[in-house]
C-alpha cells in the first residue's frame, strides 16, 4: 500500500517545441491561478519547464491518489514549496507529500507517502565567462571544509564542476524537503558518500540518521538527487501543511526504509492525455 506513494517520473522536453497554440492548449489544462506565475517568464524554455513541472504536479496526484481533477488544490508555502491543500484528509497515506524540480532538458517529481521529500536536478554546465575554478569559487561559503576539499582536489575542470554539482544536488535536495530553500545555511549541511553511494549528511556537525539520499544520472550531463527525511524536520510554514509529523520508530522506519525505485519516463504526451482525460471525467460526473 504504502509504495504506491513512493513515485520517480521524470519528462525530457527537449524535443517538445510546441506552437502559439500548442503552449495555449497546455496552458489552458491547468487552473487559471496557475497561469500568470508560468507566463511571468520570458524565455520559452523557461516557460515550458514550469509548464511541465506543474503538469507533473496534477498528473501525478490525480493517478496516485485517486482525487478528481476539479477538486486537486495544489499551492506554495510562502518559501515557494509546492504541497497539495486537501491532502490532510482525502487519502490514505500517511503524509503524502511531494517535490518538483527542473534544469536543462528535464522536469522531475518524486513523491513519499510518509516521510519528507526533496527533489534536485543540475545540468552539467560549462561555465563561459570565468574559469572553472572562479565559478566554484563562488559558491565555495556554502559547503563544509571537507566537501570543498574534495571538490577543489577532484582532478580535471570536469572533475572538478562534477564533484561541485553532485554535492550541489544533494544540499538542494534537503533544503527542499524541509521547505527552506537556499535561505538555509547550505554550509551547515554536510554530506558523506562512498563513491557517492551509501550517502549520509551531518547538520551542525551531527550525524542524521534519520534521512537517506541517493544520486543518480539522468542522461545528457544531468544528475538527479532525492532526499527523503523526517518530517519533524520541516520548517513551520511547510510543516503546517502536513497530515501528520510525529511518528514513532516503528512507523518512521517503515517509511525511511522503503524501496527508492528508478525514475520513469513520462512524455509530454502522457501529460496531456492524463490531465485531458482527468477534466473531461469532471464533465460528464
Amino acid at each position: 500500500m504504502m509504495e504506491k506513494g513512493v513515485q520517480r517520473w521524470v519528462v525530457d522536453i527537449s524535443k517538445w517545441d510546441p506552437s502559439t497554440n500548442g503552449f495555449s492548449f497546455a496552458l489552458s489544462l491547468l487552473p487559471q491561478h496557475h497561469h500568470s506565475s508560468i507566463l511571468r517568464f520570458v524565455k520559452k524554455g523557461d516557460r515550458k519547464r514550469a509548464l511541465i513541472s506543474c503538469l507533473l504536479q496534477y498528473a501525478l496526484v490525480h493517478e496516485v491518489l485517486g482525487i478528481p481533477y476539479q477538486d486537486i488544490v495544489i499551492k506554495r508555502t510562502s518559501e515557494g514549496k509546492p504541497f497539495l491543500e486537501c491532502g490532510r484528509v482525502c487519502f490514505d497515506f500517511p503524509n503524502f507529500n511531494f517535490n518538483v524540480s527542473h534544469h536543462g532538458d528535464y522536469v522531475a517529481i518524486a513523491s513519499e507517502p510518509l516521510c519528507l521529500v526533496g527533489l534536485d536536478i543540475v545540468c552539467h554546465m560549462i561555465p563561459e565567462k570565468e574559469t572553472v575554478l572562479e565559478y566554484v569559487q563562488n559558491f565555495s561559503s556554502c559547503f563544509s571544509s571537507l566537501e570543498w576539499n574534495q571538490i577543489i582536489t577532484a582532478g580535471s575542470n570536469d572533475e572538478v564542476l562534477s564533484e561541485f554539482y553532485r554535492y550541489w544536488c544533494l544540499k538542494e535536495a534537503y533544503v527542499k524537503a524541509i521547505g527552506s530553500g537556499l535561505a538555509y545555511g547550505l554550509h551547515k549541511v554536510e554530506f558523506h558518500h562512498t563513491g557517492w553511494t551509501n550517502i549520509s549528511v551531518k547538520v551542525d556537525g551531527i550525524l542524521n540518521s534519520q534521512w537517506r539520499f541517493w544520486l543518480s544520472y539522468l542522461g545528457k550531463g544531468h544528475w538527479v538527487s532525492v532526499a527523503r527525511g523526517h518530517p519533524r524536520s520541516a520548517i513551520e510554514s511547510y510543516k503546517r501543511s502536513l497530515k501528520q509529523t510525529k511518528f514513532n520508530e516503528e512507523e518512521y522506519n517503515e517509511g525511511l526504509l522503503l524501496p527508492n525505485p528508478r525514475f520513469v519516463l513520462r512524455t509530454v504526451e502522457e501529460l496531456f492525455s492524463v490531465i485531458h482525460k482527468a477534466k473531461c471525467s469532471c464533465l460528464s460526473s
